[in-house]
């Protein structure tokens, strides 16, 4: 394919990735909008009153950037799984993969629709806290950098459990055993200066602890981690998820029969 060919086969898939969230947006965009209110009225309204002040801020002001980077984590993951998967169950994706478009536009357009429903979802939640609290951003280069390569990161970990899933039941495995236990112990609630030093240095095996902080440093200037160690970690996570589900896509990895 010459590199218009290829150009126009990326921007349809992401079009129709685009189309597929936002045709049922009250089941895509308004369920995570709900849940995160809820969020701010519990944990950053009621509680965080008692709570008082975070590592000098606010409970609710401290709390905000986890919370639109836990929506961010989960709908990133959550459209792409989904979809290849409801593409290898419906069969459809065999018609993509005996056409001539290359496997890396494949999967750059199943990634950027992933990563534009995960910054979608967190802009509405960055929009619904400026009703609980004042947001203030200190680099905004950090903020967007973090929160998009975020999503990438997140947008590969479901394509490659959409290519090992067998049933959707495969497909809710690892959001409830492996995303949902990291995020609420990646500091989305707490800073990792309350642990124990032995808790500490567990919690620093867990990367979702470093996207939040580092986020979080983004908006209040604050964080637990090495905001330098953090990109490199998260850029290099991407890379390789990439090169690896290019490589699954490549050998038709529970594709084929």
């Amino acid at each position: 394919m010459s590199p218009r060919e290829q150009w126009i086969a990326f921007f349809t898939i992401v079009v129709k990735e685009v189309k597929r969230f936002t045709r049922i947006w009250p089941q895509t965009l308004l369920p995570p909008a709900i849940t995160i209110a809820l969020y701010f009225i519990i944990f950053g309204t009621l509680i965080g009153t008692r709570i008082g002040s975070m590592s000098g801020f606010p409970y609710i002001e401290f709390v905000v950037p986890g919370l639109i980077m836990m929506s961010v984590i989960t709908n990133s993951y959550g459209n792409v799984v989904s979809s290849f998967f409801g593409a290898k169950f419906q069969r459809s994706i065999e018609e993509v993969l005996v056409s001539p478009v290359p496997s890396h536009v494949l999967l750059f357009g199943y990634m950027i629709g992933g990563v534009i429903r995960g910054l979608a979802v967190g802009s509405i939640v960055t929009c619904m806290s400026l009703f609980f609290t004042d947001l203030h951003v200190h680099n905004v280069t950090v903020t967007i950098a973090i929160v998009f390569f975020t999503s990438v990161l997140f947008s590969l970990t479901g394509f490659i459990n959409a290519m090992y899933a067998n049933s959707f039941d495969d497909i809710s495995i690892i959001p409830v055993f492996v995303l949902t236990p990291l995020t609420y112990l990646g500091g989305v609630f707490y800073s990792i200066e309350m642990l124990p030093k032995f808790w500490q240095g567990i919690s620093m095996s867990n990367p979702i602890l470093y996207m939040v902080n580092t986020f979080r440093y983004g908006f209040l200037g604050i964080t637990d981690v090495n905001i330098n160690w953090a990109f490199f970690m998260v850029i290099s996570f991407c890379i390789i998820l990439f090169f690896y589900s290019l490589y699954l896509l490549d050998h038709g990895k529970r594709l084929r029969t």
